[in-house]
């Protein structure tokens, strides 16, 4: 006998009552977030039937999702970007809230990173009484520290991906749960260099000792801007290293994050080989966990790929460029001294950030020689990185899972007077 019937029965009562969870993920990143989410929803017994809908990509759709408006709607980068797109994104967000405190009100609302659209969202229905989650905190911890307020108006509970991040909202009075950083359990603990270095030469037809040598991963980002003002610096630092380290094998090698980024970055290609016609270098659709698992180092945009290498326990050379303008905007509103990742958690520089005006071939070269030079500092970054990579290894769709889980079971039980 199932012994969960009867608390289901009382909780959910017939079929016109099921549960019923409304989340909204604004991008791809998002939309691979939450499908392990939805899939261990769908192990827990109290939640079969459970009817999910709202915003989301094609992962989630294969859970069961059901996405009422495009995803791409509110994929957008950048501040330009954003306010072309602005009108669009607000018609939406109109549609999305009346239809939620309407016909479509769920027991819970789980809103998936993407923080500028959902907690708007997050705002009506909570003061409406819908409970809300949010998966992933805004860098509230770099960026724009005066969210905190709005996050305490509009978030039930927080879900925090980075461990940290729970004291902050302690501090402000909001319930949260660190649930763990997908990635980290997605990446294994131990590298295999030599096969991820197998795998590379076979999806680019190459000879197999084609990588004997050094192996230096560079990923310029995956935004047309990115590649736009960061990426001809990184290769002007490719042909400078390529000059300095001539008597050793050395190959670069770029995962393509997109179809349309390829053209922009074989004209850079171009131009390079056009200047050292002898320079290795590898464009590779995709395969950006494979090409860090491969290399001896890397020259990496800040992003959240600094914190895949650094779960394949590599050491990195961060680097960013943007406007001016944009630049001064970020710069007051961060207080911390790092951007990247890695040096956010470890609560310090255990890798170089090279931004704005620093970010120069001259001092890239440099500062990705250092780590070629010096074994031994490689050696201590790489037990830092064991370290970090264990605390932040949580099985996060069974946690985020369980949260909305007994969310919904306590909205039930507080409707019916329980």
């Amino acid at each position: 006998m199932n012994l969960l019937l009867p608390l289901r029965a009382a909780l959910f009562g017939n079929e016109s009552t099921l549960p019923k969870l409304a989340c909204v993920a604004g991008e791809p990143s998002g939309d691979l977030l939450a499908a392990p989410v939805l899939s261990a929803l769908n192990q827990i017994p109290d939640m079969a039937g459970l009817e999910v809908y709202g915003i989301g990509g094609p992962r989630m759709q294969a859970e069961g999702m059901r996405s009422d408006w495009p995803m791409e709607t509110l994929s957008v980068r950048g501040y330009v970007e954003a306010i072309k797109q602005l009108p669009a994104i607000l018609k939406l967000r109109k549609q999305l809230i009346a239809n939620l405190l309407g016909e479509g009100r769920p027991d819970v609302y789980l809103g998936i990173d993407a923080p500028d659209f959902n907690l708007g969202v997050e705002l009506q229905l909570r003061k409406a009484g819908v409970p809300t989650l949010h998966l992933v905190s805004p860098s509230i911890w770099a960026w724009r520290a005066g969210r905190i307020q709005k996050i305490a108006k509009a978030v039930d509970r927080m879900l925090c991906i980075f461990p940290f991040e729970t004291e902050i909202y302690d501090r402000a009075g909001i319930a949260s749960t660190y649930v763990g950083h997908p990635l980290a359990s997605d990446i294994p603990l131990e590298p295999d260099t030599n096969e991820a270095r197998q795998k590379i030469v076979q999806a680019l037809n190459i000879p197999n000792n084609a990588l004997d040598g050094i192996v230096i991963a560079v990923l310029p980002g995956s935004r047309g801007s990115e590649i736009e003002l960061i990426a001809p610096v990184f290769f002007d630092t490719m042909q400078l290293l390529a000059d300095r380290l001539k008597g050793q094998k050395l190959n670069f090698i770029i995962p393509v994050a997109t179809s349309r980024l390829r053209a922009p970055l074989e004209q850079l290609l171009l131009n390079t080989k056009n200047n050292n016609p002898d320079i290795q270098i590898h464009l590779l659709d995709g395969m950006a966990d494979e090409v860090l698992e491969a290399s001896d180092v890397v020259l990496i945009a800040s992003g959240t790929a600094t914190l895949q290498a650094a779960l394949w326990k590599k050491p990195m050379v961060i680097s960013y460029k943007v406007p001016w303008l944009t630049a001064q905007i970020m710069k007051r509103q961060a207080y911390l001294p790092y951007v990247g990742l890695p040096n956010i958690l470890c609560g310090e520089f255990v890798v170089p950030e090279l931004l704005q005006d620093d970010a120069n071939p001259e001092k890239l070269a440099n500062a990705v020689q250092e780590w070629l030079n010096h074994p031994a500092r490689v050696t201590d970054l790489k037990a830092r990185f064991t370290q970090m990579h264990e605390t932040l290894r949580r099985p996060t769709g069974l946690l985020v899972a369980q949260a909305v889980a007994q969310t919904i079971a306590n909205s039930r039980q507080k409707r019916m007077g329980g």
